[in-house]
């Protein structure tokens, strides 16, 4: 699969070690994104000539590539975002504002991303709702049982850490939400590539991911939202196509999902991405996750023959992240040597302060895995890294 992948082409040195945070591409996904561009480009929605017809239609075909993948019953379920945290802010603003009162509780876990955590604070500020939060034990998995209360009524959680790589039990906690009249947000960013998806199975009100990291192009998401729910919010942005009838005094809008589409949409995009989840199913989700899980497995036991090495959570169901430190050393420091030798992986907080800050620690590396993995990559990782570390405490 690595042959798919032309960066790889041009750069065949390169240990790419970075996939949680945006995956490369394969070829299909770029010449689709070419062939828009070049013979079928269009506007959509809006005009009755040949050209804005055919991108009509790739484009409705992009919305029910993506409805497939997750399993949503119907296209109208369907959002097209500008990524994950662009659609978990729609939720944070319409939802709350159409089924949070004041005295009502958000519950959101600790160990989120600051996508998944942040709207919710304000949504808790501009709500007057109390805003709760899942602790995270040591080894990087939820306490969830027994804080869903019949107060909560957003719960807001991500299928898959992305720091601990941790999978959470989704199902479980969609089921004792719908019991307790809450509804579910799933952060699908890092589960989307890996992970079979099937929002009525997982009993997810809303799910949002992001093409970037599914091999699809950036600028484009997709969020699922029960259709129910969705007619029931308002949208948050206003202008071209969102609407049914504009008045001098006062709008109506469309049903969903136009009415959260405002302006013209990104449309090459969307086929990109329709393109990538394309070839995700082709691939075989299983197949691939065989391969990410045997990979990560690999490089876990490696990384820890390193002395002054720790990698920080040990769930049971893990994802293809790892995410380490090594002692005396600055994750900043090893990063940019590691880069010297064409090694790329993150670096910093993750975006995800309060799970650092539960550990004790303020920065750590992270290593992520996809398709195009190697244990070639970890071979190399592991012996950069006893080299900086002999280089670096020396100074």
């Amino acid at each position: 699969m690595r042959e798919e992948f032309p960066i790889f082409q041009h750069h065949p040195q390169l240990v790419y070690l970075d996939s949680a945070a945006t995956a490369q591409k394969p070829e299909r996904v770029l010449a689709t994104l070419d062939r828009f561009y070049r013979f079928d480009y269009g506007t959509v929605h809006r005009a009755i000539y040949r050209q804005s017809q055919r991108a009509t239609e790739l484009y409705s075909a992009a919305r029910e590539k993506a409805r497939s993948f997750l399993n949503a019953s119907s296209l109208e379920e369907i959002l097209f975002t500008r990524g994950t945290t662009d659609g978990l802010n729609l939720i944070a603003q319409s939802a709350t504002a159409a089924f949070v009162r004041p005295g009502d509780e958000i519950l959101v876990s600790e160990m989120e991303h600051h996508s998944n955590f942040v709207p919710w604070q304000m949504a808790a500020e501009r709500s007057g709702a109390k805003l709760c939060t899942i602790p995270m034990r040591t080894d990087g998995t939820l306490d969830w049982e027994g804080k869903i209360t019949s107060k909560t009524k957003i719960i807001a959680v991500a299928h898959m850490s992305n720091v601990t790589g941790t999978i959470h039990p989704i199902a479980q906690i969609g089921r004792e939400a719908k019991r307790m009249g809450a509804f579910l947000v799933v952060d699908g960013a890092q589960a989307a590539a890996h992970l079979p998806v099937d929002v009525q199975a997982l009993g997810a009100d809303f799910y949002a991911f992001s093409g970037h990291k599914c091999y699809g192009p950036t600028g484009i998401g997709v969020l699922f939202g029960r259709k129910e729910l969705l007619s029931s919010m308002s949208p948050i942005q206003g202008g071209g196509d969102m609407i049914h009838e504009v008045h001098l005094c006062h709008t109506t809008y469309a049903e969903p999902p136009l009415r959260f589409e405002a302006g013209t949409p990104a449309i090459a995009p969307a086929l990109g991405l329709a393109a990538a989840l394309e070839w995700i199913e082709e691939k075989s989700k299983d197949r691939l996750l065989v391969h990410t899980e045997a990979l990560t497995s690999f490089a876990a036991d490696e990384l820890l023959r390193i002395p002054g090495l720790k990698i920080w959570g040990n769930p049971p169901k893990r994802g293809p992240i790892l995410t380490f430190t090594l002692e005396g050393l600055h994750s900043l420091d090893i990063a940019s040597w590691l880069d010297t030798q064409e090694i790329a992986l993150r670096s910093g907080h993750l975006c995800a302060q309060p799970t650092l800050r539960k550990w004790g620690i303020t920065s750590a590396l992270r290593a992520s895995f996809a398709a195009y993995n190697r244990e070639e990559d970890v071979v190399q990782l592991v012996k950069a890294l006893r080299q900086v570390q002999g280089i670096l405490s020396h100074l």
